[in-house]
């Protein structure tokens, strides 16, 4: 096979069917239906599922946009579908003169679509070559539609796959994207700093945030600030650790059982050899290990009755409200009940003096009984009662306490959970990764023992079937979030460096990169904290328009973001005017300054200016939140000049009671300066602090 792989000579796809066909309405915001023609169905002989959605005669420009999801699944071509609003992607390519692509590329598995990674790009090549069939059909003309692949994070590296390895595509979106070392790295230097700074997490916010102090190493000793810098200079950014507060890993616990299974000999070394954490008897990951037996005294089983060692029953009914926070803490509600199951310990883990104990990632494993090699996820303890949570690849608590009784023999253990949060050190790639800079010594030699498998090129070529070689088959425009949380900034510029070195060095006939300040990994547009950050869907979907014209019209799209790379911390100017890319740039200011102090009962006059990068658009929206409110009730109006690409906006706030708040303006603008335009209103944000007396 061609390296260049060609879907129309696959057998394996020669049969493509349809088996609904039929016409149907997508509703916009403002009240208008918009018809089209949706068509559903697969490849004979394989588990690949599409869904095409056709734009109207009249609305149709010859293009269609591919979405690529992170976790392909079952039913994933039909994933859009019940999407509205601003998020509504079939909506947007209907009005944009393109149909809509969408398959389940052929898998329900999360890393992997079958026992060949290649059916992930292949599948969806063969996907886009039978809608060309399906649209000369639909249009009764020859032609062949341009094909524009896009995906984020999981999705990105599909996306990469598509546009390096097919001929398919004519252009490519890859947006928040990881490198082939992304994972787990990005995930473990996270996890490592949340452990040592969650009693922290608090003051490092307040630093870093409007007003503060702006040294986020004030108060921390010297392991704390060590782990701060080291997963700052690693990539995470400081703006985006009010997403820690909740001391979520993200996909960490996903992941954590396939780095075992690649690399066993790991998890005994860092506990033993010289030069892991773990062998430091008087470093945090002693410090804080469980690794313990003890026995069953009495459990709960939701709808059943407390077993106890004495034969004694008592009823038992446990409120589980834990917070909006913990969202990855899954109450278990077996029987219907607001219930939380739980088993009593004969001896449970108790903390060092001055210490609490750490639970992420702690494992009860059955010894004995009927139960023996069960395990479950421990979510919190209170004296010698254990909660149990969901957790990936445990099992069923319900069935697993149905077999427990009292005096069965357990273990608990979070020595795998601590072990793999300072893999990154063990795990430094070739000098072209300079996250790993800090783990380097002056002849470039690493600081620390390492392993033989660098698995992140593992873990991250499974799901697309390739590792990223630059070699694009089309235009390429990649998005990137400045406070990416998940997949840290620097991975984007690596990839366009990439595509530059096998370009001669010329990267910007190839691609653009364009850098969004104010916004995390998520690919939503409602924000997971409004206040504290924005959305940048809206960048990607002008990008999308913009990548069509480079390609069908050969018109340039804006120049790459202006920005530098420092170890692993991308910094980008102050001013639209040096940042450059597609987004406004918006400073405000509480009487005069970032933050103010006054009385309750005084007036505060807030101000916003904001500017548009060159020839990225006009300003169109300011909204304004004083109090906390997420909606941004207060519409403001801008003093606009040179054409909108520059305004300010003015306003005055009362605070009637005493606290410290944090006002915020959000700014949108668009290419046109249309404020009709749903889906390309391109958002930023800024805050300011008020304290009240």
């Amino acid at each position: 096979m061609d390296r260049i792989y060609d879907a129309t000579k696959d057998e394996q796809f020669s049969k493509g069917y349809i088996d609904i066909d039929e016409m149907r309405t997508r509703k916009l915001d403002d009240g208008r239906e918009i018809p089209f023609r949706y068509m559903h169905g697969g490849f004979e002989g394989t588990a690949v599922k599409f869904s095409f959605c056709f734009p109207e005669a009249e609305e149709y420009e010859e293009r269609f946009y591919q979405y690529l999801s992170p976790f392909p699944g079952p039913e994933e071509e039909l994933a859009s579908i019940a999407v509205t609003g601003i998020d509504d992607k079939i909506a947007f390519c209907i009005t944009h003169g393109a149909y809509y692509v969408e398959s389940n590329m052929g898998s329900g598995a999360i890393f992997t679509n079958s026992d060949d990674n290649t059916m992930s790009y292949r599948s969806s090549a063969a996907t886009a070559e039978y809608s060309r069939v399906m649209a000369r059909k639909v249009y009764g003309y020859e032609h062949r539609p341009y094909g524009y692949v896009y995906g984020g994070s999981g999705g990105g590296y599909r996306t990469i796959a598509c546009i390096e390895n097919t001929n398919a595509f004519d252009g490519a979106a890859p947006y928040v994207i990881g490198s082939p070392y992304a994972i787990p790295n990005c995930q473990t230097t996270r996890a490592h700093a949340e452990r040592l700074l969650r009693n922290k997490i608090g003051n490092i916010i307040d630093a870093v945030d409007a007003g503060g102090s702006g040294n986020p190493y004030e108060g921390l000793n010297a392991e704390e600030a060590g782990a701060l810098k080291e997963a700052t200079l690693f990539g995470y950014p400081l703006k985006s650790w009010f997403a820690s507060a909740d001391l979520n890993d993200g996909a960490l616990p996903v992941l954590a059982p396939g780095v075992k299974g690649m690399d066993p000999d790991y998890f005994e070394d860092f506990w033993k050899v010289p030069g892991y954490l773990g062998a430091d008897p008087e470093g945090s990951a002693a410090r804080e290990r469980i690794c313990m037996d003890t026995v069953i005294r009495l459990q709960y089983v939701p709808g059943k009755k407390v077993q106890m060692l004495s034969g004694k029953a008592e009823e038992k009914m446990i409120d589980t409200r834990n917070g909006v926070n913990d969202a990855w803490k899954k109450m278990l509600s077996a029987s219907g009940e607001d219930v939380e199951p739980w088993l009593e310990l004969a001896e449970a883990p108790m903390p060092a003096e001055g210490n609490e104990l750490y639970l992420k990632g702690l494992v009860l494993t059955v010894k004995s009984g009927k139960a023996a090699g069960k395990q479950v996820q421990i979510g919190r303890i209170e004296d010698r009662r254990i909660y149990l949570t969901d957790g990936f690849g445990m099992d069923n608590i319900t069935e697993t306490l149905e077999l427990i009784v009292p005096g069965d023999e357990v273990h608990l253990d979070n020595s795998d959970y601590i072990a793999i949060q300072t893999y990154h050190r063990h795990q430094v790639p070739d000098a072209d990764y300079h996250a790993w800079d800090q783990f380097r010594d002056a002849d470039g030699k690493p600081l620390y023992p390492q392993q033989k498998t660098l698995v992140g090129p593992v873990f991250c070529g499974n799901g697309p079937g390739c590792k990223q070689n630059g070699l694009i088959q089309g235009k390429v425009i990649i998005c990137a979030a400045l406070m990416d949380e998940q997949a840290y900034p620097w991975q984007a510029d690596w990839y366009r460096r990439k595509i530059a070195s096998v370009h001669g060095g010329n990267d910007k006939d190839h691609c653009r990169l364009y850098y969004f300040d104010n916004v995390l990994h998520d690919d939503v547009t409602a924000s997971v904290d409004e206040l504290h950050a924005t959305s940048y869907i809206a960048g990607l979907k002008q990008a999308l328009i913009d990548l069509a014209l480079w390609v069908e019209e050969g018109v340039e799209p804006l120049p790459s973001s202006n920005y530098q790379v420092n170890v692993g911390h991308v910094q980008v100017a102050d001013s639209a005017a040096e940042r450059g890319g597609l987004q406004a740039v918006v400073k405000l200011t509480a009487g005069g300054g970032k933050c103010a102090h006054v009385k309750a009962g005084e007036a505060v006059e807030f101000i916003a200016e904001a500017e548009v990068p060159d020839k990225a658009g006009s300003l169109t929206f300011v909204e304004w939140s004083f109090e906390g409110e997420t909606d941004f009730p207060e519409k403001g109006k801008w003093q606009l000049k040179d054409n909108g690409q520059r305004g300010t906006a003015k306003a005055v706030h009362v605070y009637e009671k005493p606290g410290t708040y944090f006002a915020v303006v959000r700014v949108m603008s668009e290419r046109n300066g249309d404020k009709g335009a749903p889906f390309t209103q391109i958002r930023n944000i800024d805050r300011a602090r008020v304290v009240v007396e």
